[in-house]
């Protein structure tokens, strides 16, 4: 079964009128809950299928980025190389930016 906003066509493709409304409610209904939490980028509640083990998750900085905020943590230096436990929902972008990197205990 799919899993978040998006669904294969094939599926799609044989829904009725009123199954695609209600996904599309759904769609907007999901997607204001993600919103709510997670601070201001949200947390995308699609992206894994198990949920983490740990809100927070250890990070290495691989180039210079400057000063990062968070409500509840202090502000910090993101140096090459400078490592830091941090909300998990607030590294994933940087992650895929490779800014950061997860390292695996």
């Amino acid at each position: 079964m799919p899993s978040g906003c998006v669904l294969p066509s094939a599926i799609h493709f044989h829904m009725s009128t009123e199954e695609v409304e209600w996904f599309n409610r759904y769609k907007k209904s999901l997607a204001t809950y993600m919103r709510s939490v997670g601070g201001e980028e949200g947390l995308d509640l699609t992206q894994d299928i198990k949920p983490p083990k740990s809100l927070y998750i250890e990070v290495r900085c691989l180039k210079d980025y400057g000063e990062f905020e968070i409500d509840d943590v202090p502000t910090v230096l993101r140096k090459k190389n400078s490592q830091h436990f941090l909300p998990r929902w607030k590294c994933e972008q940087l992650i895929r930016q490779g800014v950061l990197e997860h390292v695996l205990s």
